[in-house]
């Protein structure tokens, strides 16, 4: 976290303002992407957005000129008394109270246009997030890097196309006013016009800079901002408040959130105050040039060399051209600082995604089955092996038990299988062809896979188990059938309004299951797909009872007669009935066979099994 602190005050001490100004106009390219995302995401009210930004940009001058016209239709009439002279003023009059109703209205049908892009767009960049991620590997999402990438994309990042798109808008707008009222002011003075402009110059360039200080703030405390999130959800959600209230854990969780935030607010203070002062001060330059045009006008009128409408008119044209210049500049420095957060965006949005070479719906020889040969892996950023050197074959309708203790490598073996991961060694191969040159989606519809730490969606029940197959994910008989395979219907049927019974305590009505009932329904789920194969169940009765699991387990070998099933389980009450058995220690296998091989044999099999049988006595 240092080391962050100090390169941004190094970056603050050697930053240059010519070059920050450089920068922020390089970023002007992002208004260009912004304006093509809004227009993807409303064209009508983009179409809109401009008219309007036009209408708005041109009328101030006209008020502005049309204000001069009364004051002096005004002086005209009573000098002379003349009826004419005074219908005359009332006409501008009328004319300027209606080009203020079009330009209030112009302003009305901005904010409206601006509020009804603002939601559109923010869901529309929200979901371009979440669709990107689902396209990601496993390994991004093991990576904590990521993890500050997608924080920081989702973080603001869906504010800030329609920001940029206002300010490109407003620059716009902004750009027409000055020229209208640069045509305006060189009718009084071309140095009037300079002053007007060089007296924000300071102000702009200052912005510039604490607008790029304050990205990099956002950008570094990313993983501070991630602890923040994770504090808040142990301290609210229902899924971690019993520990947290057993173990009294509340205030020393709030001591760090409190702590993170004070850290924070630290930083922003600081940049804040600064950026407060500096624009306090630079502002003074402001307020002094346009006394000084002041001055200058009123000694002209004092003079005669203007009328008195004209005087109006030009203090009027000053003061709004200097906030309209003030605003011109302030927008580009804030398109500066919208870039860097779209450039953080799109850098997410453009990761690489790893091309899936395989097109493979068919292997040559299916009655190969799957088959391990000399695979060996290793997680990113690991050099231990956590699969070394593993080779073994399932065919058709074999069923097979994988045992080892905790961190042995079995999980990961059902990744590689199920291709979360590739192998750093050897091959995998399933109808004798690899997994590699399969169709990614034809793979995923052969295997159903449990895992140990499978998820309980706050959905109804029958929702719960259909999302083992988002093509019948609705289909009531579906439901009915996969929780007969996975012994569910008894407690199904027990409960309020059974299948739609909503579970979890996330929403209103929901009901809470136990641990077991909770592992009957993941394992319906995995019976969702007829169409599978392979038969993947991680740790899938270790919630259950005794005579819930055995019968699990005959339903479970009835159900699978024709497919391949791999089970991993520390009761060996349960593998010991698996047509073959693997042992797994550190990442290798060590032995093999079947149950009654493995006991002749006396291994390290043997004597877990003994251990654990001894434990029934």
């Amino acid at each position: 976290m240092s080391k962050y602190r100090a390169r941004s005050t190094a970056a603050s001490k050697k930053s240059n303002p010519w070059r920050n100004l450089g920068q922020s106009l390089s970023m002007y390219r992002y208004g260009q992407r912004a304006i093509q995302l809004v227009w993807q995401t409303n064209w009508q009210l983009t179409v809109a957005l401009g008219l309007l930004t036009l209408v708005a940009g041109l009328l101030p001058a006209a008020i502005a000129y049309v204000g001069k016209l009364i004051v002096d239709a005004v002086v005209q009439a009573a000098q002379t008394g003349l009826a004419a002279d005074r219908q005359a003023a009332l006409m501008y009059l009328a004319i300027e109270a209606i080009l203020v109703a079009v330009l209030a209205g112009a302003r009305q049908g901005l904010g409206l246009c601006q509020s009804l892009l603002r939601v559109l767009l923010g869901q529309r960049v929200n979901v371009m997030i979440l669709a990107k991620a689902q396209t990601l590997p496993l390994t991004y999402f093991e990576d904590s890097e990521f993890y500050d990438k997608m924080t920081q994309a989702r973080r603001e990042a869906s504010q800030r196309p329609l920001s940029m798109v206002n300010r490109t808008f407003g620059v716009v707008q902004d750009v027409l006013s000055l020229l209208t009222f640069g045509g305006l002011l060189l009718q009084f003075s071309g140095w009037a016009v300079a002053l007007l402009a060089i007296a924000t110059l300071p102000a702009f360039i200052a912005e510039t800079q604490f607008a790029g200080a304050a990205f990099r703030l956002f950008k570094w405390r990313s993983p501070e901002t991630r602890q923040q999130i994770y504090l808040e959800a142990l301290l609210a959600r229902e899924d971690f408040a019993k520990e947290v209230k057993l173990f009294g854990l509340g205030p020393l969780l709030m001591e760090r959130y409190q702590d993170i935030f004070h850290r924070l607010y630290a930083e922003d203070r600081r940049l804040t105050v600064r950026r407060s002062g500096w624009g306090y001060g630079l502002g003074l330059l402001s307020t002094a040039s346009f006394y000084l045009a002041y001055c200058w006008i009123v000694v002209d009128a004092i003079a005669g060399r203007i009328s008195l409408g004209e005087l109006t008119m030009y203090l009027t044209v000053f003061r709004q051209g200097q906030t309209t210049f003030a605003s011109t500049l302030t927008a580009i420095g804030g398109m500066y600082e919208d870039g860097l957060y779209l450039a953080n965006l799109y850098e997410f949005l453009e990761q690489p995604v790893p091309a899936d070479r395989g097109h493979a719906v068919h292997g040559p020889d299916p009655s190969d089955g799957l088959r391990f040969e000399q695979v060996s892996f290793a997680y990113p950023g690991s050099d231990r092996l956590a699969i070394e050197d593993v080779s073994f074959q399932l065919k058709p309708g074999e069923k097979l038990a994988i045992v080892g203790e905790n961190g042995s490598g079995k999980t990961t073996l059902i990744k590689l299988l199920t291709r979360l991961y590739s192998p750093s060694q050897g091959r995998i191969l399933l109808d004798g062809r690899d997994l590699q040159e399969w169709d990614a989606n034809v793979l995923q519809r052969r295997i159903g896979v449990i895992f140990q730490d499978f998820v309980r969606y706050q959905f109804k029940v029958g929702e719960n188990i259909g999302v083992g197959d988002v093509n019948d994910f609705e289909a009531v008989h579906r439901w009915q059938d996969a929780a007969a395979k996975g012994t569910a219907t008894e407690f199904i049927e027990s409960l309020p309004e059974g299948y739609n019974t909503q579970l979890g305590r996330w929403f209103f009505g929901g009901q809470e299951l136990s641990g077991g009932q909770w592992q009957k329904i993941a394992l319906s789920r995995a019976f969702m797909r007829t169409d599978a194969d392979i038969l993947v169940l991680d740790e899938p009765t270790s919630a259950m009872d005794a005579e819930a699991e055995t019968r699990l387990f005959e339903q479970f070998r009835a159900a699978t007669q024709d497919q391949m099933a791999i089970l991993i389980s520390h009761r060996f009450s349960t593998v010991r009935r698996a047509d073959n058995i693997m042992v797994l220690a550190e990442g290798k296998l060590i032995e093999q066979g079947t149950h009654e091989t493995l006991l002749r044999r006396d291994g390290r099999y043997a004597r877990l099994f003994t251990m654990q049988a001894a434990g029934y006595l």
